[in-house]
């Protein structure tokens, strides 16, 4: 059943395209690659700033590059899911990851232990899943995701400045999406320490 997931699918996204500083700039990340994010995103018209960034790796390889744009700073996960106004993830890929590969890592996702996620909200990122894996080129290097919270829209996921799906108006499938790399048991810890501007945790490599 759905909500026997081990994980959201969308998690397997940030596999597959898988500091000690308090700071809001990019540039405070020592890898060159986090350079090619803006310091600043305009969502609903507001002005939102990056709260952190990083790359995302898969065993040794870069993968993409990810920005956290919110209002205003925010050092934990539940002050991130409660703040207010627009939110952006934006997702820049640094190498191909092809719609097969998605597909099968989509796939493997799905058994295992179950998790919390309700059984609606996981149906809705697995159809953003299966989505994302139909692009007829795969995912390419040079490609970007940006996933946004609009607030009286709802979430507006867009490839390459074109749209992929109808908004979603609940922020719950919002915040499950932010839980793929701020929750729990998130895709890459390191990562999830820069997106917060927290003191990086050392790598474990993972297969």
């Amino acid at each position: 059943m759905m909500h026997t997931l081990l994980t959201p699918p969308l998690r397997i996204l940030a596999l597959v395209l898988a500091c000690n500083a308090t700071c809001t700039s990019a540039m405070a990340d020592t890898d060159p690659d986090t350079a090619i994010l803006n310091e600043t995103a305009q969502v609903a018209g507001k002005h939102l700033r990056l709260n952190g960034a990083g790359i995302s790796f898969h065993l040794f390889f870069k993968v993409y590059a990810m920005g956290l744009y919110l209002l205003d700073h925010r050092s934990t996960v539940e002050d991130v899911l409660a703040s207010n106004g627009p939110r952006r993830l934006f997702i820049a890929l640094l190498r191909d990851v092809s719609g097969g590969d998605f597909e099968e890592r989509v796939l493997r996702s799905i058994s295992g232990e179950g998790n919390t996620t309700p059984a609606e909200i996981a149906a809705r990122m697995l159809q953003l899943a299966k989505t994302i894996s139909a692009q007829p080129q795969g995912l390419r290097k040079g490609d970007t995701l940006t996933l946004d919270w609009v607030p009286g829209t709802g979430t507006v996921i867009e490839l390459n400045r074109r749209r992929l799906t109808d908004p979603v108006p609940d922020i719950a499938f919002y915040n499950a999406l932010l839980n793929i790399w701020l929750g729990d048991k998130p895709t890459d810890p390191a990562l999830k320490a820069k997106l917060l501007g927290g003191p990086v945790p050392m790598r474990t490599v993972m297969n």
